[in-house]
């Protein structure tokens, strides 16, 4: 499972993440929020373990983000702060989990393993079945090889999310525009590199493609 940890401190910052991965966790590290929005917006994570006083952009903004992009990722706030106002701010940007500085990493093992079963014990109403060993959690929104999370980027999971609630019907380069980018910021040929890309991370046989109809998932 993939976490994604946002400290400015850099040996506070190495020091998470090496016992993080004595766990078993892979673990992605940003210094500053811009950075974490970054990586957010490119990757799929577990958990996001957020500090909020970072440089550019706090904590919190990198949480009003994240949600922003309708992520149901579990987000643990790790912060010295404990004015009532910030502990509100946090709940109220979606925060599932607060860890107040300083820690014992015992405590951060559990915090981190009781979201970890929390959020992903599995539900089978939420999983969508796709071909070649593909599957796709609604709740989630994750895509998965067999028990491999497939990396994806945003868009790209907005365009999966597209075709499979059209499933075995064909939708145009024109309704995909529309539909995800709302025709703005884009070409044909923009679409078809998404496309592409979501076929090079799956099977050339993920997204078929008829000349003149357009593209279907394979469910």
């Amino acid at each position: 499972m993939k976490i994604l940890l946002l400290e400015d401190d850099f040996e506070y910052r190495v020091s998470i993440k090496e016992y993080l991965q004595s766990l078993g966790y892979e673990v992605d590290e940003a210094s500053d929020g811009v950075i974490a929005c970054d990586k957010i917006a490119k990757n799929s994570y577990h958990l996001l373990i957020l500090d909020i006083k970072v440089p550019e952009i706090s904590g919190h903004e990198v949480m009003r983000y994240a949600r922003s992009l309708n992520l149901q990722t579990p987000i643990m706030i790790m912060t010295s702060l404990t004015d009532i106002k910030d502990l509100t701010i946090g709940y109220e940007l979606g925060c599932n989990e607060y860890l107040k500085k300083p820690f014992n990493l015992a405590e951060l093992k559990f915090r981190v393993n009781e979201l970890m079963r929390k959020y992903y014990s599995q539900d089978d109403k939420n999983i969508i079945k796709i071909a070649s060993n593909f599957s796709y959690d609604t709740v989630l929104k994750q895509l998965k090889n067999g028990d491999e999370v497939v990396n994806l980027s945003q868009k790209e999971i907005n365009l999966i999310e597209f075709l499979l609630s059209r499933v075995g019907a064909f939708s145009s380069i024109e309704e995909i525009k529309y539909e995800i980018w709302e025709d703005k910021d884009i070409d044909d040929a923009g679409v078809r590199v998404h496309i592409r890309n979501i076929r090079h991370k799956t099977s050339d046989e993920f997204i078929i493609s008829s000349r003149g109809l357009g593209y279907k998932i394979n469910v």
